[in-house]
């Protein structure tokens, strides 16, 4: 992948993030970059060819980041899950996401606008979803948690409880939303407070 795209689809999302995605133009996207407008054309056929690569490339991240931390060694993988509710809360409590909440910024407004960029969140959050599974999964066989129902339905409530927290931070401006989110995550999965 070229530098040009990669530099527009990183000032984006960063721009798009603080911003929402109807509120930049991508003038504003282009003069940040400091690429021309025929560069954009070049790499995306439209505004929102831009928000879906934007979101795909996103996710890619994401679930890299994801993988890093599911395979840390020598941590179980109940401290393992700890550690990404942990990082989610940590990288979202500014306030500011810069970047590091896309899924939580445009989730509502685009799955409206755009029927592209709701697929795009729907398979990255799927992808997390799925990982979140296979990860408690592992969990419950090695008995470092247990859960009531099954692996898939609880990682994605989980996964649903934490989305929820996060627009709930931003509505209240403290992180006492992530601190309900932990305490019922830890629940969740039966394990000692």
């Amino acid at each position: 992948m070229s530098d040009v795209r990669e530099n527009i689809l990183a000032t984006g999302q960063r721009i798009i993030a603080g911003k929402g995605f109807s509120g930049v133009g991508l003038n504003e996207i282009l003069a940040t970059a400091g690429v021309p407008k025929g560069s954009f054309y070049h790499y995306f056929g439209s505004k929102e060819a831009f928000g879906e690569a934007m979101l795909e490339s996103y996710f890619e991240e994401y679930l890299a980041e994801l993988d890093r931390t599911l395979n840390q060694p020598a941590q179980t993988m109940a401290e393992r899950l700890m550690n990404y509710w942990q990082d989610w809360q940590d990288n979202q409590v500014s306030f500011d996401c810069q970047g590091k909440c896309l899924a939580v910024k445009l989730g509502a407004e685009v799955a409206d606008l755009s029927e592209a960029m709701r697929l795009a969140l729907k398979r990255g959050t799927a992808g997390i979803i799925e990982r979140l599974a296979r990860a408690i999964e592992t969990g419950m066989k090695e008995g470092s948690l247990s859960i009531d129902g099954d692996p898939y339905s609880t990682a994605q409530s989980l996964y649903q409880l934490w989305l929820g927290a996060s627009v709930m931070v931003k509505i209240v401006r403290t992180k006492q939303p992530f601190e309900t989110a932990m305490r019922t995550t830890r629940q969740v999965l039966n394990l000692s407070t």
